[in-house]
């Protein structure tokens, strides 16, 4: 990799060389001055960075196997702040995309139709938080989570220039979808195994400033109901979430006739256990996502897929294990049990907060009024909430040009055998985790940095997947 900036301009190799003087200088300080672990945590990092920087794929990768299976993992120290795994491997992508772009031969950026809401949008964000920064006191905890919004959001922009073309993309959807498979062992093992047991292992997570003690979930938060399948999510509605996305994207690889996976098996497999373990979350929301994603598949392109919406159906009505999940689906279309009661209350609050703030929102910290407060189960009313219906409308613009530009193009994707089943899944995890945000909040929320970078990476996957159509046509 130097001998690469050796050659290049004076600039680079001045950037360069001055950030190699800096990490020398860092690390020998630390050496000398911090304990061992510390100083191999950093080292650990800037070898992880250095190797980001000659493949520059590896950053996403480590992004999407991150927020799958240790979403909430942060350094065992605390280094000014307690940066996440994330963190890292985020500051990674934008160091790797600007080392790129100070290259002289280097690519012409890529821009979409939907740049320009995306960014507009961002700028609405930046001003509502700044409006509202007299509702809270701004800590650096606020600060750094706000900053990483924002960094996550304009990873839909650091997509589309990096997937550029269909061999990036195919890498890019088997890593998603591996990284939610394993995610998926990894939920049933906790789930199947004797609770003492899971709960000690996931306890072991408390290293990485995971939570600790009672960690299980049941339905109802109540141990008399059924348990819920959590993985490493902590939360069982993120995780299916998750699960969501990863088998939106395998749906239409089962019927592929080029799937991103050399056996349709794999795929078919893949799945299955996908699926049994979205229903072990007992999230409906997730669980009526998926459907949604895959009648969505069958009525643009592939009628084969209704198959697997026939077989989950099945599987929910007359297993035996279903019967709870089928009653607890039932209860909240009634609106009978404690979650839908609350998600009820939640809207109304939430409706009473935006009528007082409708322009610009209250910002990310919190409301000026003693009797409202800021959060709701539904990333719509949150981000109104939040930004104001200005900026609300903001993203509904830049979501809807996504979903435009994609459906006016589709015929170049659907008509190319290479990116057909690509599209279709990655359009119907967009479809997934747009019903998803009706209903849950996690996609925008501030304390979920994994939910909102895997919302904006598969908006990025979207418009990468439509550029590389056109490309090809």
């Amino acid at each position: 990799m130097i001998d690469i900036y050796k050659k290049s301009g004076s600039i680079e190799s001045t950037v360069v060389g001055t950030v190699i003087a800096l990490l020398a200088t860092t690390i020998g300080a630390l050496l000398s001055l911090a304990s061992a672990w510390i100083a191999s945590g950093i080292l650990l990092s800037v070898t992880f960075i250095t190797w980001a920087l000659i493949q520059s794929e590896l950053a996403l990768w480590s992004t999407i196997i991150i927020y799958s299976l240790i979403p909430f993992g942060t350094l065992p120290f605390k280094f000014i702040l307690t940066p996440t795994f994330l963190d890292i491997t985020i500051a990674t992508v934008y160091l790797v995309f600007f080392s790129q772009r100070l290259k002289s031969s280097r690519r012409p950026i890529v821009t979409t139709p939907a740049h320009t809401p995306i960014i507009i949008f961002i700028l609405l964000s930046i001003l509502s938080f700044i409006l509202g920064s007299g509702n809270t006191v701004i800590g650096p905890n606020l600060l750094r989570k706000f900053v990483g919004y924002i960094l996550n959001i304009s990873m839909a922009l650091i997509i589309v220039d990096q997937v550029h073309n269909r061999y990036i993309l195919n890498r890019m959807i088997r890593i998603i979808i591996l990284s939610g498979f394993a995610a998926a062992i990894l939920g049933i093992g906790l789930y199947v195994a004797p609770t003492n047991l899971s709960e000690l292992s996931l306890n072991y997570l408390s290293v990485f400033n995971y939570p600790s003690g009672n960690v299980l979930r049941y339905i109802e938060d109540n141990p008399a109901n059924p348990l819920r399948a959590i993985g490493t999510s902590v939360d069982p509605n993120i995780f299916g979430g998750l699960l969501a996305i990863a088998g939106a994207l395998l749906v239409p690889q089962t019927s592929a006739n080029t799937p991103v996976f050399k056996h349709r098996f794999t795929s078919v497999l893949m799945l299955i256990v996908i699926i049994t373990t979205l229903l072990l979350t007992y999230s409906r929301t997730a669980m009526s996502a998926l459907l949604a994603s895959i009648v969505f598949v069958a009525a643009i392109r592939n009628r084969k897929v209704l198959w697997i919406l026939v077989a989950m159906i099945l599987l929910i009505l007359f297993l035996p294990l279903s019967q709870q999940y089928v009653s607890h689906f039932t209860d909240a279309i009634k609106g009978q049990d404690l979650a839908t009661s609350m998600r009820l209350g939640e809207y109304k609050d939430a409706l009473i907060l935006i009528s007082r703030y409708p322009a610009f929102g209250v910002g990310f910290g919190g409301t000026p009024d003693i009797d409202i407060y800021l959060g709701v189960s539904s990333a719509y009313l949150l981000l109104a909430e939040q930004v104001g219906l200005i900026g609300f409308s903001g993203f509904l613009i830049a979501i809807t040009t996504v979903f435009v530009w994609g459906i006016k193009h589709k015929s170049d994707s659907l008509t190319n055998n290479c990116l057909s089943s690509q599209w279709l899944g990655i359009y119907g995890a967009l479809v997934a985790t747009t019903i998803i945000g009706v209903f849950d909040h996690y996609f925008v929320n501030l304390d979920f940095q994994s939910s909102q970078i895997s919302f904006w990476v598969m908006i990025g996957l979207a418009l990468s997947v439509t550029q590389i159509s056109q490309e090809l046509k």
